[in-house]
């Protein structure tokens, strides 16, 4: 054996020796519970609408200031394979839970096991699935995102590691700088509580907004650069090209900051509490609850022991923090206010419960709090557990009901007189309402679940193209956008029925016209 070079079986034995039991327990439950409550879209070909455009992907989107999301997902190739994907997306997270449990100081196994399955049953992370070719590297992201305040904490120069962290995580998904943000809020919060010595407080402050700043900088950096080598500029998509000017849009209401801090607070207390995504029926208000009074009794108590109802300050504190954390939440609307604000950019708010959780397992000192702790957890993970499913329930139907009317449709447009392989075809990429009426019983729990919701996959002509070519191998050659344009406002296609009826497919000057709306 070379010399200082340590066998596999060394490493795996160190591994084992120094590995927390809480993060086994984390680790453990995110693969578990994972494993449960995903597994139909792990063993099946569900796709959802942009899944059909992304059977192989090679995820450069840089345009979208995505600069790493390309080297993230490539390490399980660029094809979609919800299987692999899904296995090492929930590998990622398992990393993820115990790197939480470390930064939260979580004491007990039970504690930690609550974290991993919240993690691993969050609606959010649901929505994710439904996009599962990039789930890997959204996972990865949020690895980095926790890693990036836990450096911080850990080491005394561990900002500037943290801040390297934070760059890639914004660099293969933006959004969860703001699971970044509440970490480094809850711990600002801890240190004010319980470091008494006033100056250790304000450098624990500054190593977390120094970490931050490297963080963003060294992003933006690293994206100008790539954007310059690539020869390509920022996309409107998602209102991404405002990034560095505060999220201004010139002659819009958006581009006045306080227009955009009014919307960050009116779009949190809306989600939060209408949206039935974090608490969605009364079991889950009263976990919620029951989480909320264990956290506010360890919370006064503490207070009341260490006599910090004196300091005038820690109410000033306690004011600051709860108007920051609605800013912090939301923070991608300050960055960019056009965003099309869905749920894979709100995991944070997976978040609440944890921090609750870890507040409760770290101070509270009652038997009492401990059984609300577990209770409040579990009831969660159960209720998360039963809006995945009844999420996945639906995209199964939405895959289904699809899958049929496009077998209907191809049949159809093969027997048309005129038809041949290859043969232009002008369509619209819509299911009329009026023929096919909706079908979706799910949409009261999943229409806050991005790309669960709806009767079926088909919302672009493009997604009829590539739904043919993968699943019923068949060849459609589109019109150019121009040439639909002039055939929708043509007499010949006004007059057309409405498929499935025997009008609605007609041959017109060597083109097969699909009609498959209703033309107002």
């Amino acid at each position: 054996m070379e010399k200082g070079m340590k066998s596999p079986t060394w490493l795996w034995e160190y591994g084992k020796q120094h590995s927390k039991p809480v993060w086994k327990a984390a680790f453990l439950a995110v693969i578990v519970i994972g494993l449960l409550v995903h597994m139909p879209v792990l063993v099946r070909d569900i796709p959802n609408h942009d899944c059909l455009d992304s059977m192989y992907f090679d995820q450069n989107m840089i345009t979208s200031g995505r600069w790493f999301l390309t080297v993230a997902c490539g390490i399980s190739s660029y094809f979609n394979l919800p299987w692999l994907t899904g296995l090492l997306g929930l590998a990622y997270l398992g990393v993820t839970a115990a790197l939480l449990t470390e930064f939260l100081e979580i004491r007990h196994c039970g504690a930690a096991a609550l974290i991993g399955g919240l993690l691993a049953a969050f609606p959010a992370l649901t929505a994710t699935f439904a996009y599962v070719y990039t789930l890997d590297g959204y996972m990865l992201a949020l690895l980095l995102a926790v890693l990036a305040p836990l450096l911080t904490k850990k080491y005394k120069r561990g900002f500037l590691g943290g801040g390297v962290a934070l760059a890639f995580a914004m660099g293969i998904y933006q959004s969860y700088l703001s699971f970044t943000m509440l970490l480094c809020l809850y711990a600002a919060a801890v240190l004010l509580l319980t470091e008494k010595d006033m100056r250790e407080k304000w450098k624990g402050l500054g190593r977390y907004l120094l970490m931050g700043g490297i963080g963003v900088t060294l992003y933006y950096a690293l994206l100008q650069i790539l954007l310059k080598l690539q020869g390509k500029e920022l996309a409107s998509y998602q209102g991404i090209n405002a990034m560095g000017s505060m999220g201004s849009v010139a002659g819009t209401a958006k581009g006045d900051l306080i227009a955009i801090l009014k919307e960050i607070y009116e779009d949190f207390f809306t989600f939060t509490v209408r949206s039935r995504v974090l608490v969605g029926n009364i079991f889950s208000v009263a976990a919620f609850g029951l989480l909320c009074a264990a956290t506010l009794w360890c919370l006064i108590s503490y207070i009341k022991k260490e006599k910090l109802w004196r300091n005038i300050w820690l109410y000033a504190a306690g004011l600051l923090f709860i108007a920051a954390v609605p800013f912090v939440t939301n923070v991608i609307l300050l960055v960019s206010p056009q965003v099309n604000y869905h749920l894979l950019m709100r995991y944070q708010w997976v978040l609440y419960p944890i921090l609750l959780l870890a507040f409760t397992d770290r101070y509270g000192k009652r038997i009492w709090t401990q059984w609300a702790l577990l209770a409040g957890g579990a009831i969660l993970i159960f209720q998360y557990a039963v809006t995945d499913n009844i999420a996945y329930f639906n995209l199964e139907k939405k895959y289904e009901r699809t899958y049929a009317y496009c077998l209907r449709l191809a049949d159809r447009m093969e027997q048309t007189e005129g038809y041949y392989q290859g043969i232009p075809v002008a369509m619209i990429g819509v299911v009329s309402q009026t023929q096919y009426p909706p079908a979706d019983i799910t949409e009261e729990v999943t229409g806050s679940i991005t790309g669960m919701s709806g009767d079926y996959l088909l919302y672009t002509r493009t997604n009829y193209q590539k739904f043919f070519q993968h699943y019923l191998g068949v060849t459609i050659n589109l019109v150019s956008d121009e040439e639909m344009l002039a055939i929708y406002d043509s007499p010949e296609y006004r007059a057309m029925g409405t498929f499935p009826q025997p009008d609605s497919l007609q041959v017109v000057d060597g083109v097969l016209y699909v009609k498959l709306e209703d033309k107002e």
